[in-house]
């Protein structure tokens, strides 16, 4: 009898399409849970979690947008209990570092009667390639907040590489993993990695959080600008300036440094420059 497969909820975002692909590239069953895939997983439907869930012996759970949105740790609670109900053996959650809801999340999943794993992550890099800062990127500016806060940006295929190790190798259940890069940059040292790996120059321009909210709301809107600033404001106030080792711990390696993230996502075509 085949071995059953791993559920990936959010298949199609940025952590989770990288864990479904390396995944599939170790040969393993993957069933990828997205509102559009074959057997559907909508954190807004909970009638779609048993059947997504129901046959498989593990789970990478991501909460879209953010484990900050109000409503997301209790639809994890009756996820969990669902996850419990149905069989499954171990869930690997990501979380977010130094927010306080991405911890009372990992207490649902840590108190659940699971096998567990916790990836808690720091800021990603690939929102300068995919996601909120990309256009602004492609604009010349890095327009942040938090001042001269340093914060140890990690590449999201490290968290994909622990999120894959975790769910296929003995040793990582009932641990935690706090995942970040190999060194501090504040966004003005950012900006500069950015300059010289694209060779155009990148501005990194200090903004206020309420000048942030004004510019996440023009594209998210108002709930989702509330949500995002909310967790600039707290995680961008020093408490995250350090690395961590969960990479190596996880891996026996350390984890990529933002220089050669910023040099491949150019060489990828993340940042067209115009002839």
């Amino acid at each position: 009898m085949p071995d059953r497969p791993i559920l990936v909820i959010g298949a199609t975002g940025k952590t989770g399409a990288r864990v479904a692909a390396k995944l599939e590239a170790k040969g393993l069953g993957v069933r990828r849970g997205s509102r559009n895939s074959s057997t559907p997983f909508d954190w807004e439907a909970p009638e779609t979690w048993a059947p997504a869930l129901s046959g498989t012996r593990a789970a990478y759970v991501t909460y879209f947008p953010d484990l900050a949105f109000p409503g997301a740790v209790e639809k994890l609670d009756s996820l969990v209990e669902t996850a419990k109900d149905v069989g499954v053996e171990h869930l690997v959650l990501l979380s977010g570092r130094g927010e306080h809801h991405a911890r009372l999340g990992e207490d649902v999943v840590r108190n659940s009667g699971v096998d567990f794993t916790i990836v808690r992550a720091a800021w990603f890099a690939q929102n300068f390639s995919e996601g909120y800062l990309r256009d602004p990127i492609l604009a010349g500016v890095l327009p942040m907040p938090g001042g001269e806060t340093p914060e140890p940006i990690i590449d999201i295929a490290d968290i994909a590489d622990v999120a894959v190790a975790a769910l296929t190798e003995e040793g990582h259940r009932g641990q935690l993993y706090e995942v970040s890069g190999p060194r501090l940059l504040t966004f003005a040292d950012m900006a500069r990695e950015l300059s010289d790996a694209i060779g155009r120059p990148i501005r990194h321009i200090p903004i206020s959080f309420e000048d942030f909210h004004a510019n996440i709301a023009q594209s998210g809107g108002t709930f989702v600008a509330d949500v995002f600033t909310a967790i600039a404001r707290e995680t961008l106030d020093g408490r995250n300036a350090q690395t961590t080792d969960g990479v190596m711990r996880a891996l026996g390696r350390p984890p990529r440094d933002f220089a050669d993230f910023a040099r491949a996502a150019a060489r990828a075509g993340a940042w067209p420059v115009a002839a």
